[in-house]
Order: C-alpha cells, then structure tokens, then sequence
C-alpha cells in the first residue's frame, strides 16, 4: 500500500525549502548562515517524507473505522519512527541552533523576513514534535491494535 503525505504538510515542506533557498542567495554571512540552516535540514526532510509524516496519510481511513490489512506495511515507517525518534529530536536541536544563528545574522543585517521564515521553521519542527511525530507513532499503534483483533 502506498501511503501519502497528507497535502497541506507537503506544500508546508515545500514553501519552506523554497524560502531557505532564497536565504541561502544571499551574500555574504546571511547566506552563510542560511546555508547551514540548509546542510542540517536536508537530510532531516527526506528522512521525515520518507517514513515520519506519510502515515498521517491514513488517518482521515482510521478516523472512519476503516482499517485493512494493507495498512500493515505503514508499520514498517512507524517503527523505523519510533527507533529514530532520539536522533530526529537532536537532529531538530541541531537545526534549531542553526536557526538562532540565522535570526542573529538577518537582525543585524536588518531582513526581518528572514527573522520571520527561523521563527516558522522553528514553530514547525516544535508541531513536529508535539503533534505530528507522536500521531505517527500512534497511527501504527492503532494499526497493530486493529490487525491484531
């Protein structure tokens, strides 16, 4: 079964990526420090769109009372989740600092939007972490519990 991310975290993804490459055009210390916001934050997102956010993609079924067995093969994602959830969080503390690097240097440079995109992307691995990483995780809980019945 192929399991898709949900379409409004993807465009989110997206317009991120999109604003972090503009920062990382510009000259001089602002576009290095966007650009080590980018070396950490790559990696991050494929591992997220590869097995962390596409089980979000079944809970409009589960929400419905509708569960297959198909649905097994997300486990492979949630546990994979569950396992590397330590190295995700530091991997988030890490791009986090990067971050904070990055509001210093658009502060002094004076390009609130810049300021603005580090304080969204903060906002965003924190929903991450309360909200879309454990619903994950427990969308394969769910899933284990149903087939098991």
């Amino acid at each position: 079964m192929q399991f898709i991310i949900p379409e409004p975290m993807k465009l989110e993804h997206e317009a991120l990526h999109a604003e972090l490459v503009k920062a990382t055009k510009e000259p001089g210390k602002l576009g290095e420090a966007a650009k080590a916001v980018a070396k950490v934050l790559h990696n991050h997102f494929v591992k997220e769109e590869e097995y962390a956010i596409p089980p979000l993609g079944l809970l409009r079924q589960l929400a419905q009372g509708n569960v297959s067995s198909e649905m097994r093969d997300v486990l492979a994602m949630t546990d994979k989740l569950k396992a590397e959830l330590p190295i995700m969080l530091e991997e988030h503390r890490q791009i986090v600092s990067a971050l904070e690097a990055l509001i210093g240097v658009a502060k002094k440079k004076r390009k609130p939007k810049y300021v603005r995109f580090a304080e969204k992307l903060m906002l965003h691995a924190q929903t991450e972490e309360e909200v879309s990483y454990p619903t994950s995780i427990l969308v394969g809980e769910f899933v284990k519990l149903k087939l098991q019945k």
